[in-house]
């Protein structure tokens, strides 16, 4: 079973998250999850906050705003 921070790994890697993955996360983390997953899932909000990855669902937004 994925876990979040293997999403994340991902994402930090990549300096990308797309779609899926960010629902994964979603659904991931509306559940259980252990202190080493809630870790990572806030060193990736942290890396989106200083933009060192893309959030494909913000380009997507924000594209439909112009």
């Amino acid at each position: 079973m994925t876990q979040v921070r293997d999403i994340v790994q991902t994402a930090l890697t990549t300096g990308h998250l797309t779609f899926q993955p960010e629902n994964q996360l979603r659904q991931l983390l509306s559940a259980r999850y252990d202190f080493e997953d809630l870790n990572a899932f806030m060193a990736l909000q942290e890396a989106a906050m200083m933009g060192e990855i893309i959030q494909e669902s913000r380009e997507y937004r924000d594209k439909c705003r112009v």
